[in-house]
């Protein structure tokens, strides 16, 4: 018998003033069985910095071939496409002819270097893919905010981000491995 997801409920209070966007988004996030927390709240982390009323998690892990996150237009056109961990070249050539635009997470220490190092020359030509990489550390301070139940307040100013609950704040500074819109890093 097939293992269930765990479900987790996340009440996110957004303050993003790089973006000027102000929200409560009350979310179930579905965590797959062989999901680890660190995994969850990374994903959790890239709808808060790209919160919108369309963004969406997807079936992720479930399903091949989809997004962690995505956002669609009303006509059902994938606008934004975000993959969290380490893809492979060929999962992300395909999301940059579906999406607008392709934003990866990476994380893992230095597993995301060597997977950086390795790809960086053939993802630098995919103009629609932006790569952010998250430091170990911060991920494992994001994993300690998981919570069947959470209560988490974002603040997004001049790039950093904070993500708190009742009793703890993780500043969360992406570091720029490719950016669409500026080229190669």
């Amino acid at each position: 018998m097939a293992l269930k997801a765990t479900i987790f409920k996340a009440e996110l209070t957004l303050s993003d003033t790089d973006r000027g966007y102000y929200a409560t988004h009350t979310l179930t996030i579905a965590r797959h069985p062989s999901e680890t927390d660190e995994r969850m709240m990374v994903r959790l982390l890239a709808f808060a910095v790209h919160a919108s009323d369309r963004l969406q998690f997807t079936t992720g892990l479930s399903t091949e071939g989809e997004p962690d996150l995505w956002q669609r237009s009303p006509t059902g056109e994938i606008e934004l496409w975000i993959d969290v961990g380490l893809p492979d070249e060929k999962h992300l050539r395909k999301a940059c002819g579906r999406a607008q635009q392709v934003i990866v997470y990476a994380y893992g220490g230095s597993k995301a270097g060597i997977w950086w190092q390795r790809l960086r020359d053939s993802l630098g030509r995919l103009d629609r893919l932006s790569v952010f990489e998250l430091s170990r550390q911060t991920t494992v301070e994001l994993a300690a905010l998981a919570q069947r139940g959470m209560n988490l307040g974002c603040l997004i100013s001049d790039g950093s981000i904070w993500l708190s609950d009742a009793g703890n704040n993780v500043c969360v500074e992406p570091a720029c491995w490719l950016n669409a819109s500026l080229g190669k890093q």
